[in-house]
């Protein structure tokens, strides 16, 4: 017995190897300040579980959902991309897809329009399910480097014009995944020529949209004129919402797009428990004083991390989005080098940077999923160990 030759070009997930080495060490009785992963630590909201709670004991709930995702979901999908960002005239029916989180739906765009030969423009650093779709559905993934100097943004004129020609998919995350990046509207229209010029599937990763703090909106490229000609965008209630498990969201955009979606999608599941989406429609219906009280607890852990690592000699400034704060190593070390110095001298754990691209080394992440009180002992624990910047 042996596995297919594609699982030898596809690492670990990121995560899993976080994971075990996580339990290892608990196991061995360290007390581990773990800021690896990025899931959120506070309950789901109580209006959500009662609206759930309610749909379970509702037997019209218990039978296989719609694969695309039930009509209300659907609508009320459409109806929450109008009133956050004001994009209007979204067919339910056509142009939005119920999701199983944003993972499968992001697998599965590749499977749809990805074949051997076809390249696909991809962040580097960026979510590592990116390139192993890539790999998966036969692919090339081509790096775009996203580098501080440029504030975490793709540089289009790198592309070579032979790539761009061949291929299929863009990929972009604003708010940024590892870096915490963000992107204008005016960037965004550019990316939406770039995408129509050469036939590209312009596919944004929206997946942090609500989690901004200071006042910042973050915007959704459908808001550019035009951009749903080109483009699909990924939301899911994972982070906003404090819904890690629950596994819903919704692709919306191009009509071509989510049809190659939903064709994939009927062969390979059955949609989201009719339950979860009902209580996915109230989770979009929270309200804006409820959402920013959530967000306050990341934005007031953002601050104590930044601050922590400021009074120990790091050049940082709060991002403006995201839950994860992107923190170059010292001179001296590799990504890997400094996590694992952390890991044994403090018993801290973060993500390396070099895990999501290599255009990610030199870094590490920080995730924003563990209260104030453990952020300062994790700086305490650094600046008694003599660790700085």
């Amino acid at each position: 017995m042996h596995f297919a030759k594609r699982l030898e070009k596809i690492p670990p997930y990121l995560f899993a190897e976080i994971n075990r080495k996580r339990d290892k060490l608990v196991a061995e009785g360290v007390d581990i300040i773990n800021m690896a992963i990025g899931d959120p630590d506070k309950p789901t909201p109580a209006h959500i579980l009662q609206v759930m709670h309610a749909a379970i004991d509702n037997s019209a709930t218990h039978n296989y959902p719609p694969y695309e995702g039930t009509q209300e979901f659907r609508q009320a999908a459409a109806k929450w991309m109008e009133r956050r960002f004001g994009v209007t005239g979204l067919n339910p029916d056509t142009e939005v897809v119920a999701s199983i989180g944003s993972k499968e739906a992001i697998h599965n765009t590749f499977l749809a329009f990805v074949e051997a030969g076809d390249y696909t423009l991809i962040p580097d650093p960026g979510y590592p399910v990116y390139r192993t779709s890539t790999i998966f559905a036969d692919g090339e993934p081509f790096t775009m480097p996203l580098k501080a100097e440029n504030k975490f943004l793709p540089d289009l004129n790198a592309i070579p014009e032979e790539i761009a020609q061949k291929a299929k998919l863009l990929w972009i995350n604003y708010p940024n995944n590892p870096t915490g990046g963000v992107a204008t509207l005016e960037f965004f229209a550019e990316l939406v020529d770039f995408c129509k010029q050469y036939k590209i599937l312009l596919c944004h990763d929206n997946a942090y949209s609500e989690m901004a703090y200071d006042g910042y909106k973050p915007p959704s490229v459908l808001q550019v004129p035009g951009a749903k000609d080109i483009a699909i965008e990924f939301h899911s209630l994972s982070k906003s919402y404090n819904m890690t498990g629950w596994r819903v969201g919704f692709v919306v955009g191009n009509a071509l797009g989510i049809q190659g979606l939903r064709q994939v999608k009927t062969n390979v599941d059955s949609g989201v428990f009719k339950a979860i989406q009902t209580a996915a429609i109230a989770a979009y219906n929270t309200s804006e004083t409820e959402l920013q009280t959530l967000m306050s607890v990341y934005q007031n852990r953002r601050d104590t991390i930044v601050k922590g690592l400021q009074s120990l000699g790091w050049p940082i400034q709060p991002p403006k989005a995201t839950l994860y704060v992107w923190v170059p190593v010292p001179a001296g070390y590799t990504s890997a080098e400094f996590v694992n110095l952390l890991l044994d001298k403090c018993g801290i754990m973060v993500a390396p940077g070099s895990g999501y691209g290599a255009s990610g080394e030199g870094f590490f992440r920080i995730a924003l999923t563990i209260p104030e009180e453990r952020m300062q002992e994790a700086i305490e624990r650094m600046k008694d160990a003599g660790i700085c910047y």
